[in-house]
């Protein structure tokens, strides 16, 4: 390995320990939405805002302040994510109502989009390009650590001693982050390219960028739809002790981390069309979820199934909006990165609060096949931007 590989090697390990941190808090409600649900006196759909509302401030401030901080060094602009991060679950560990405790999440969630869409150009930028989604996966498998340790650690804490001290468990690992930003990312950073309102626009109205916003709500939100609520499902449906929910929790975040390192490699030589059956799969095993859930065995190995595709896509839609970006807006390659941020917390967003609906009205076993369904609008809309694909193709092999 030469000294350069060396370093890009560090630089991707300080993206993933502060994806970690991020990746902690964001999906830390989902094991603790019955705790907070009791401590603070609110419904489960109420206590499911921490959720929706955390993806949703993602989704707002992602690219409106990529875009006004496009200008800074992008050092400096993680030290600086990083502070917020703290200072945002210093707010949720010191929370008394569930309104200062939302309030705690959308601050949180401000630096969680700024650092998903520069992390995830800075990782392409440290790398040559045949290894971009691999380096992408990289920096987001501290997500998925996260969700294979930090979720389930997180959980047996709050069931301890309080979620409240799953909140603080938090910022100690966000003050880690912020000493390993502070070490091992390197100081010489390319600024990201300053991009003008005609060029924002252009992003949103490029059909093909558009395109992809919408298969990664839909193909990333779906799963969400079930996720959410994953803890109450396995204990009301399954039949499992709260204990066992902190296992099984850790068990679907190791098939998470293992899809994410997956769909990396399946995604370096033509991301749209390993999307395209990655999502198809996807939607089968949360039909078949509908069906297996009541039963232990089965409905756990379906779960792991779930887990397995849950970031399988994540390594593959960034580096296809990053593609695209390059060849259609290349001006506004950090501001495409943080809108398909934004899609994937839209989905998120929108899967929670469907989520949410479905449990509270018609029960949590349905939350299962509706999400396959927005799932199924990603295969299709993967297929549709798979043949456009196909059509460049012979368009620049004609004109050359």
């Amino acid at each position: 390995m030469t000294i350069n590989q060396k370093r890009s090697t560090l630089a991707l390990l300080a993206l993933a320990v502060s994806a970690f941190a991020i990746g902690t808090t964001e999906f830390i409600s989902v094991g603790l939405l019955p705790l907070i649900s009791e401590d603070l006196q609110v419904s489960l759909r109420a206590a499911g805002l921490t959720v929706s509302l955390y993806a949703l401030g993602v989704t707002i401030g992602a690219p409106i302040l990529t875009s006004l901080t496009s200008s800074l060094s992008r050092k400096t602009l993680l030290m600086w994510i990083m502070l917020i991060f703290i200072i945002g679950n210093s707010l949720a560990a010191a929370s008394s109502s569930i309104e200062v405790l939302l309030i705690a999440r959308i601050v949180s969630a401000f630096s969680h989009g700024l650092f998903m869409s520069i992390g995830s150009t800075i990782a392409a930028d440290l790398v040559p390009a045949n290894r971009r989604a691999s380096a992408i996966s990289i920096m987001f498998s501290g997500l998925t650590v996260a969700t294979v340790t930090g979720v389930p650690l997180g959980t047996f804490i709050g069931q301890l001693w309080g979620w409240r001290t799953a909140f603080v468990a938090i910022v100690i690992v966000g003050v880690l982050a912020f000493i390993a930003n502070m070490l091992l990312i390197p100081g010489d950073l390319r600024k990201g390219a300053r991009s003008s309102f005609k060029d924002q626009l252009q992003l949103v109205k490029n059909g093909r960028l558009l395109l992809l916003f919408a298969i990664t709500a839909l193909g990333y939100g779906g799963t969400f739809v079930v996720f959410t609520y994953l803890s109450p499902l396995l204990q009301q449906i399954t039949g499992f002790k709260s204990g066992t929910v902190t296992v099984i929790l850790l068990v679907y975040g190791i098939a998470i981390a293992l899809g994410n390192m997956i769909g990396g490699k399946l995604a370096n030589r033509n991301p749209i069309v390993a999307l395209f059956y990655m999502f198809m799969v996807q939607a089968v095993v949360l039909v078949i979820l509908t069906f297996t859930a009541p039963f232990k065995i089965i409905g756990l190995v379906t779960i792991i199934a779930m887990g397995l595709l849950h970031f399988m896509n994540v390594p593959g839609l960034q580096v296809y909006v990053v593609m695209l970006a390059e060849r259609f807006v290349p001006r506004a390659v950090d501001v495409a990165s943080a809108i398909n941020i934004a899609a994937f917390n839209a989905g998120i967003a929108i899967g929670a609060y469907l989520g949410g609906i479905i449990a509270a009205s018609i029960g949590l076993i349905h939350t299962t096949w509706i999400g396959a369904l927005m799932v199924l609008g990603a295969v299709l809309l993967s297929g549709w931007s798979m043949a456009l694909e196909r059509k460049d193709q012979k368009g620049s092999q004609k004109a050359a």
